[in-house]
């Protein structure tokens, strides 16, 4: 790889001779602008608005728009006097830990490589101490004319440093979040919660450019002079306005993604709570609803227990009439037994 940028890191007093070499390279299609009606190249040409002629590159300068549109000139020489202590170094300034470090501030990727055997020890003992840290450099260092900030770490058995921006260089998140007052529900939370477990990982290799792949099939094509395939793009479904129909359908086609896994999604019922939700608060419905039998069974337990003895006394009341029956049947059998007995006896 070709290096863009010689130099070396200032690690406390030792000196490490690097080369800075791109870690990352651009596979997107550059176009170039033609004249529709015979094909010809659109160029731009570098024109002096006083004079409106065309001027070559020994011919211009650069220079600093004041707020009135007036040009202030800045030659080289200027700038050969601003204190650039980082010119050609690397300086690390601290180790930090590399949760410390914003995503949002980092930049280009580059790998530094030890120039030279002389490099080979130093280098080598720089990249074991971060690992064994668990941290990475913060260093200031210079590139295109101006001092920037960079983070050092170990990627395989090498030395990256990322671009990293100014912290006054990242805005605030204001006004960017929408505005309070906006609810989500326990059943969307379960629901986006089963689309990340069912979509779960992926090997980042997998990962490809497909309008990329797409657009170099078309460029083949036309080049063979046959005619460009068909668009490979599926239809997106329609606006889907319910947040839930939309759930469950993701669910469901990451699911059929997956393989052919379930495919099935049942709609949780209002106020159904996922176990990994809200413990605590499916807890306290089942003491709540709990806490209203045994209220119900409290209040429901004299009535019960007055009907019981209503029902006891009727029986008691019927068996005592029927006693009573049978000892008139009784009475009124032996007197007509005496009756009898007597008439016999007359005779």
């Amino acid at each position: 790889m070709r290096s863009i940028w010689n130099g070396a890191i200032s690690f406390g007093l030792v000196s490490i001779p690097i080369k800075l070499v791109n870690a990352t390279e651009s596979h997107s299609v550059s176009f170039r602008q033609i004249h529709t009606e015979d094909g010809g190249r659109i160029r731009y040409r570098k024109v002096c608005e006083l004079e409106d002629r065309e001027v070559t590159q020994a011919e211009i300068g650069k220079a600093y728009e004041d707020a009135d549109g007036s040009m202030i000139p800045i030659t080289d020489e200027d700038l050969s006097h601003l204190p650039i202590p980082t010119a050609r170094t690397i300086e690390i300034v601290a180790f930090v830990p590399e949760e410390r470090i914003d995503p949002l501030q980092m930049g280009s990727a580059y790998y530094l490589a030890a120039s030279g055997a002389p490099a080979a020890k130093p280098y080598t003992l720089l990249r074991e101490a971060l690992k064994r840290s668990n941290r990475v450099a913060i260093a200031k260092f210079a590139l295109r004319g101006r001092e920037r900030l960079g983070m050092l770490r170990v990627v395989g058995d090498a030395i990256a440093m990322h671009g990293l921006l100014w912290p006054d260089e990242v805005r605030a998140p204001e006004g960017v979040a929408p505005d309070a007052g906006v609810t989500v529900r326990d059943q969307e939370l379960d629901l986006a919660d089963a689309l990340m477990d069912t979509l779960g990982e992926i090997d980042l290799d997998d990962l490809h450019d497909e309008y990329q792949e797409a657009l170099e099939e078309v460029i083949a094509a036309k080049s063979a002079g046959e005619t460009p395939p068909e668009s490979r793009a599926e239809e997106k479904p329609g606006k889907v306005l319910d947040l839930m129909a939309a759930l469950e359908s993701s669910v469901r086609a990451a699911r059929e993604s997956r393989g052919g896994e379930e495919a099935e999604v049942r709609s949780l019922p209002q106020g159904e709570k996922s176990s990994r939700r809200a413990p605590k608060e499916t807890g306290g419905k089942k003491s709540t609803s709990a806490a209203a039998k045994k209220t119900a069974a409290k209040k429901a337990a004299p009535k019960k227990s007055t009907a019981t003895a209503g029902k006891t006394a009727a029986k008691k009341a019927t068996a005592g009439g029927t006693a009573k029956k049978a000892t008139g049947r009784s009475a009124t059998g032996k007197g007509t037994a005496k009756k009898t007995a007597s008439r016999k006896r007359s005779a």
